[in-house]
């Protein structure tokens, strides 16, 4: 079932770009493992399609307010050799949004909006089986937020039955941007309607993590933005349950959303070392998924001071669902009991129902053996909390406000997102 993406704004791109590059390298790394055509021609089919001349093209779409961007990441593709992007299926103006969400919404998404879905419908007609929808973009600014909403939206009107998944990064908390609040309070009201799930990677976290799998304690975005593409990967890339059945993303939805209400998803992925420290580390199963387990309990990401007094019974961190991946040499055998514990899911989820995992016999990238938890649960709703504290104290002043009125957006609409995300705090909390 073949996946399309939509890169959206900067980091939309430039993670996109690094997602395809980490699949294609997964790919080269498995050439010369035993039984690795299936799983590589799964991998081929769900996420490119050949191209002009028999070359592989990945099933994007590139959407950017400036054209250097989307020029930048099809040229880096091609370079490659391995991939590339489709000639055709890139979309960018000359001026960006300004960090401002009401201008990329109201203005450059109103403009677009139209040409986009005719891109998304000749993508369309290049898939046999078509799965679904992953959107990649940020919420901070002003494309990825504004526009990336306005273009999520439209898909989820245009295609109301297919599947639809929204990758978001999260700005860093001590501010990248003066309004990043107020277009990440925006854009969170409006696609928790929209979308079937938003997979959330905050920046605060993906830094730490940059700086424990780098070799140089200075991390730039491109060793921020690797985080997520591996952990995409990780999730993404072919698996099965015990009875066989692939790992598609339209699955994934439907067992980590339960309920409407609770959209929010959270990723955590195994080991965490550094690329010159992996051939000097050795991994077990007991170890990875005690470990993963843990981070779940202690609404960490990071494999780093792991509180090990938290325990299911005093867990900070309740849970709808779980849904793992474990790729390695023995991974069917894996005890994976401890994330079936009632403890930490609500009374309502039946007994069992919770947790769902996937497996993979072929290593991943450079990993030996690795684990990848998908959740959702309480885990973004501190960060989501303060983000809506921040923006709600700038807004009873109507401070920068008239920037996005004077797009044609209504203070009204201010008060209808918070009130959304108020509700959206207050039924996690309820959990």
């Amino acid at each position: 079932m073949s996946v399309i993406s939509l890169q959206l704004g900067q980091c939309g791109n430039q993670i996109g770009q690094l997602f395809f590059d980490t699949l294609m390298s997964d790919l080269q790394q498995r050439e010369k493992e035993r039984n690795s055509k299936e799983y590589q021609s799964r991998c081929l089919d769900r996420f490119f399609v050949s191209g002009e001349d028999h070359k592989l093209e990945a099933r994007a779409i590139s959407v950017d307010t400036e054209g250097k961007v989307v020029s930048n990441v099809f040229d880096q593709a091609k370079k490659t050799g391995r991939w590339c992007y489709p000639s055709d299926q890139q979309l960018s103006g000359r001026r960006g949004a300004g960090n401002n969400w009401a201008d990329g919404f109201y203005n450059h998404g109103a403009k677009c909006e139209q040409e986009v879905l005719d891109l998304v419908q000749r993508e369309l007609e290049k898939c046999d089986h078509f799965g679904g929808f992953c959107s990649l973009m940020s919420i901070g600014g002003g494309t990825g937020s504004g526009l990336g909403t306005r273009v999520t939206r439209a898909l989820k009107e245009a295609y109301p039955k297919s599947f639809l998944i929204n990758v978001l990064v999260w700005p860093h908390s001590a501010g990248e941007v003066i309004v990043q609040n107020y277009n990440a309070v925006l854009s969170m009201a409006h696609l928790s309607e929209s979308s079937d799930a938003l997979l959330i990677f905050q920046n605060d976290d993906i830094r730490k993590i940059a700086q424990t799998l780098g070799s140089s304690p200075k991390v730039t975005f491109d060793d921020m933005n690797r985080v997520v593409s591996e952990q995409l990967v990780a999730s993404l890339q072919p698996a099965v349950s015990h009875d066989g059945s692939d790992n598609l993303l339209g699955r994934y939805l439907e067992h980590l959303v339960p309920h409407p209400d609770y959209k929010l998803l959270t990723s955590r992925f195994l080991p965490q070392v550094s690329e010159a420290a992996v051939s000097f580390s050795t991994f077990n199963w007991p170890a990875l998924t005690k470990r993963t387990f843990q981070m779940l309990l202690t609404q960490s990401v990071i494999d780093e001071g792991l509180n090990w007094h938290i325990k299911p019974s005093n867990s900070r961190n309740k849970t709808l669902s779980n849904l793992m991946v474990i790729r390695g040499k023995g991974c069917q055998s894996v005890d994976t009991g401890i994330f079936s514990s009632p403890e930490i899911y609500p009374s309502w989820i039946p007994r069992g129902a919770g947790f769902a995992s996937f497996t993979q016999s072929l290593p991943l990238l450079r990993y030996e053996k690795s684990t990848s938890l998908l959740s959702n649960c309480q885990t973004p709703i501190r960060a989501l909390d303060t983000m809506v504290s921040k923006a709600w104290g700038m807004f009873a002043m109507r401070a920068y406000t008239h920037w996005y009125t004077r797009y044609g957006m209504q203070e009204e609409e201010f008060i209808d997102c918070f009130a959304k995300l108020e509700q959206t705090i207050g039924n996690y909390n309820s959990v």
